[in-house]
């Protein structure tokens, strides 16, 4: 599915392919909670990197979170790449370098409609805010960490992978 997105200031737009639209996963990590979500989390879709093509690039910035996980007594630098509009702030995509083919657009950032889940998974709910209520729909699956079934494996399983 060719998705269209922009920042709230239209200084930054871009297109790719999605072949897994489906905005499925919301992520209550502190690090998506702060720099993308809104309602105390973030929605990523998978798409192609080699498809991505922006408009306005000279206004991406890249963010790199310094994380530390529970047990660790130091900060490190997190690979996870967060692009955003350095004039406004809107978080547009991620990219890891583990997944160099695959590019994650944030759900809040595309234009184009997309297509309803017919089940979420709620992840990195051990570091969820206190405030936050997580709405789980009677079809959802909730994690304290990451899911074991990966973002295309989700799609094949339900029918839903855009070839």
């Amino acid at each position: 599915m060719k998705l269209r997105g922009s920042c709230a200031c239209g200084a930054v737009s871009f297109e790719l392919e999605a072949p897994e639209p489906y905005p499925y996963m919301r992520c209550y990590c502190s690090v998506c909670r702060k720099t993308a979500g809104g309602g105390g989390f973030a929605i990523n879709l998978g798409a192609k990197f080699d498809t991505l093509r922006v408009s306005g690039e000279e206004h991406v910035a890249v963010y790199r979170a310094k994380i530390r996980n529970p047990g660790d007594s130091e900060l490190k630098q997190s690979k996870h790449e967060r692009s955003f509009c350095h004039i406004c702030g809107s978080h547009l995509w991620a990219w890891h370098p583990k997944w160099p083919d695959l590019v994650l657009p944030l759900a809040s950032a595309i234009d184009t409609p997309l297509p309803t889940p017919p089940e979420t998974a709620h992840i990195m709910l051990e570091f969820k805010a206190n405030w936050v209520m997580p709405a789980v729909g009677p079809s959802d699956h909730c994690f304290d960490r990451y899911p074991k079934e990966s973002l295309e494996a989700w799609h094949k399983r339900l029918g839903l992978l855009d070839d």
